[in-house]
């Protein structure tokens, strides 16, 4: 196992985010449960009730899902890795860049995994700091961080051009 010199977690923080799902969750299933319990208080449609509790059983899902979701930063000799499990396991190579900086990158369109914006492929969960990656072949990559000055001394150590 490698020694980190660099190692950052970060999960969804956004107050907004659990309000918004934690309130579709709970009104779901409410409603969900009183059509249950009460007997077709609001249809006597089946597919009224299939919709409902598939609805509530996707809102909790998503609560249970974001609850547990979290990007890693790991920094070792050899290069940074990201992790976004289930959908990112990257490591790139200091050997590979051409060039890399902390920035202000500014709102991408949002959380999470984000293709295609000037910065190439962008993976943040929070903020608008991260460590701005050219590589050799060309292509540009940003990894977020709350840890900007000390990535950015990381990276200034590292990263040879």
């Amino acid at each position: 196992m490698p020694d980190f010199i660099f190692k950052e977690e970060q999960k969804f923080t956004q107050w907004w985010l659990w309000v918004l799902l934690a309130i579709v969750a709970v009104s779901l299933s409410s409603i969900t449960l009183y059509q249950l319990y009460e007997g077709n208080p609001f249809s006597d449609n089946p597919v009224v009730f299939t919709i409902l509790g598939s609805g509530s059983l996707i809102a909790l899902i998503l609560l249970i899902t974001f609850s547990s979701l979290k990007m890693t930063t790991e920094a070792d000799s050899e290069g940074i890795r990201v992790r976004f499990a289930p959908f990112v396991n990257r490591k790139f190579y200091w050997k590979e860049m051409k060039s890399a900086e902390v920035i202000d990158y500014g709102f991408v369109g949002g959380w999470g995994v984000r293709l295609f914006t000037r910065y190439g492929t962008v993976y943040n969960v929070q903020g608008s700091d991260g460590l701005y990656m050219q590589l050799k072949n060309g292509k540009k990559y940003v990894i977020g961080t709350q840890r900007p000055d000390e990535l950015s001394e990381l990276v200034n150590d590292m990263v040879t051009v």
